[in-house]
């Protein structure tokens, strides 16, 4: 599929943003233009090249609306950010943190190795409450410090209502930290509005960019609380005195960052994020809403076929997931796989998630192989 951002191969049927996505077309030609000026020049243009990480933290900055580009730190992934935060933080034995039973492991595990320290992780059943947030919130006692939980379920594509989990955590004096890597390139995401204290995001998925680079956002007035485990010379307050024998940690985000950064990473996704902002992320989230309620549609009236993905408006984002009635779900999976079809098995089903550019034909097309076995 020849698009203007995008250069798919025409027996390609993309419908995987939410495992690892296709980089546009101008992400594959920034990459490209920066290994051949390092190939030929070395390092020469390097302050050129911190200008582009400049841009990406304020990129960064603007999908969550965060109120600083300071507020940004570039890590490796999701669960480097979720160790600084549950690492990092206070602990006393008695604690617990309130979680749910449908997190992607990088979410799950890290809060279970605290349970050395004597802190217990409460998984909510999602489905055993009038809605998911009651089911929530009802694992809260007096022993709850923090709230971990994700934007959008990665298997059931579940959106929660993070609006009302971040005020109930500021009524009660609870750390509320977001997993944000289902949302952020596919709906807009208001830190502020939401409350949140931390949220993190790798940028492989939904923001169309490389593996090994990640968003982590730290409310200002907590970075202080956050005590820190990796140290090195790019997280102190000079770091450009290589002769300074004395530091701090930086102000900014920053200190969470103790080496070089990935400069190639960096290219790769601020060039995603470039065509992400300038198509608008208005627009985006419209396409991506449309692609998954055009699919839960069709699925819905295939009788093959039993959507898993709550229908709702509000209660979905990209993620759409399904299963089949009567076959193997392995099978039909290996079938759509035949057929050039990119998708995953997650949640007992098969989960298809378009992007704002997926054509829908495609994704009807999908759900005809999936339904009946045939193109």
């Amino acid at each position: 599929m020849d698009t203007p951002d995008f250069i798919l191969d025409e027996d390609i049927v993309y419908l995987n943003h939410a495992a690892v996505s296709p980089w546009p077309r101008r992400t594959a030609a920034g990459v490209q233009a920066f290994a051949d000026e390092n190939a030929r020049l070395g390092s020469r243009h390097y302050p050129r090249w911190l200008t582009v990480e400049e841009s990406l933290r304020e990129r960064l900055r603007g999908l969550i609306n965060a109120p600083a580009a300071d507020d940004i730190a570039l890590l490796k992934n999701t669960s480097e950010a979720l160790s600084v935060v549950a690492f990092g933080l206070d602990w006393q034995a008695g604690d617990n943190v309130v979680s749910s039973n449908e997190e992607f492991p990088s979410n799950r595990i890290v809060w279970q190795a605290l349970g050395e320290r004597g802190v217990t992780l409460k998984e909510a059943d999602l489905q055993a409450g009038p809605t998911p947030e009651d089911a929530l919130l009802a694992q809260v006692d007096e022993h709850t410090r923090l709230i971990a939980i994700s934007s959008v379920q990665y298997a059931s594509g579940l959106q929660l209502d993070l609006r009302r989990i971040g005020e109930f955590c500021r009524e009660h004096a609870i750390l509320f930290c977001i997993d944000a890597i289902q949302s952020l390139g596919a709906v807009r995401f208001d830190a502020q509005a939401v409350h949140a204290d931390f949220v993190m995001a790798d940028g492989h998925k939904w923001m169309l960019g490389p593996e090994g680079l990640a968003l982590f956002y730290c409310r200002a007035e907590l970075r202080d609380r956050l005590r820190l485990h990796q140290y090195g010379w790019h997280m102190t307050d000079a770091y450009t005195d290589f002769d300074r024998r004395d530091w701090q940690p930086a102000d900014s985000a920053r200190r969470f960052e103790c080496g070089s950064p990935n400069m190639l990473g960096i290219h790769a996704l601020e060039a995603s994020l470039a065509l992400l902002q300038e198509r608008g992320m208005a627009w985006v989230e419209s396409r991506v809403l449309a692609h998954a309620r055009c699919l839960m549609a069709a699925i819905t009236k295939a009788p093959e076929l039993q959507l898993i993905t709550d229908p709702s408006p509000g209660r979905h984002a990209g993620i759409v997931t399904f299963r089949h009635r009567t076959r193997d779900n392995a099978a039909v999976f290996a079938e759509l796989t035949r057929h050039g079809v990119m998708c995953a098995q997650r949640g007992g089903g098969i989960r298809f998630s378009p992007h704002y550019y997926t054509p829908q034909a495609q994704g009807l097309r999908a759900v005809a192989l999936a339904a009946g076995g045939r193109d």
